[in-house]
């Protein structure tokens, strides 16, 4: 309060008579009114990076963002700047059911085990199904994500959630990756991943089939949270044509830096990477 009434008269007076009047030193005033321009500064960071994600993002994200450029500050001073602020994410959700455990195929059992760090290229890859809310209607998108680097090895997208649409993402991680063998192919239990024309490409590769627990996503989770993270920063709010996503050349903008400026990966705040 009395740093604020020297502010407010120093147009009358002189500092040092204001200071002397109040019993405070001219240092810890000059060294207040310094916090209060880093405060402004910082705010209108937090406000233009806000902004950069579209209104996506909260926290966690932006901290990342504002030490790149050269500030310093904790997850816990940009969220109180975000709530000075009134600036809240647009987050929507819209739940779809993508598995159907309800068939005849038989399971495989979790060899993954929720152990989500490995220590080189091609040793595990998750895979899972999500849907897309478009114009045109619901667009279903799959995707196999190598667990070394959080690297999306194969996608593809479709208007049906059928065995065609998971066997041509995994085909497509195959043909990215050299068509590696021995390689742990976690899913969850979905009708999708335990037909026959998927265990074949499977056993034609020598490839190692895991499944999670019935009903568990955590055992799943690198690939629930990519979707999440997919969505919520690059997605909600600016609902695309089918077409636009179906042709292969689109989807990659919505998981690379001009679509989505900080689409972290959880462990290393570092972003994921597409197939090349």
């Amino acid at each position: 309060m009395r740093y604020t009434f020297i502010v407010q008269h120093i147009d009358r007076y002189r500092i040092a008579a204001l200071c002397e009047g109040l019993q405070v030193s001219r240092s810890g005033f000059y060294s207040w009114r310094r916090r209060g321009q880093v405060v402004c500064k910082l705010d209108d960071q937090v406000r233009q990076a806000f902004n950069r994600h579209k209104k996506r993002a909260g926290a966690p994200s932006l901290t990342a963002d504002i030490r790149a450029d050269g500030f310093t500050a904790s997850e816990r001073t940009v969220g109180r700047s975000l709530r000075k602020q009134g600036l809240r994410c647009r987050h929507k959700r819209k739940f779809r059911h993508t598995t159907d455990s309800n068939h005849r195929y038989s399971v495989a059992p979790n060899l993954l085990n929720r152990n989500f760090t490995v220590s080189k290229p091609n040793v595990a890859w998750v895979g899972d199904i999500t849907y897309i809310q478009t114009v045109d209607g619901w667009l279903y998108l799959a995707t196999m994500i190598d667990l070394f680097n959080r690297q999306v090895v194969g996608w593809q997208t479709s208007t049906r959630i059928d065995q065609v649409l998971v066997n041509d993402a995994l085909n497509a991680a195959l043909v990215n990756r050299g068509k590696p063998s021995g390689v742990i192919i976690h899913t969850d239990r979905g009708s999708q991943y335990c037909s026959d024309s998927f265990k074949d490409i499977m056993k034609q590769y020598n490839l190692k089939q895991s499944m999670s627990r019935k009903g568990d996503c955590w055992d799943n989770a690198v690939a629930e949270s990519f979707f999440a993270t997919l969505k919520k920063q690059s997605i909600y709010g600016q609902y695309p044509k089918s077409q636009q996503l179906a042709s292969g050349h689109k989807f990659p903008r919505f998981a690379t830096k001009e679509q989505s400026p900080r689409l972290l990966n959880a462990c290393t705040q570092k972003l994921p990477r597409l197939n090349e």
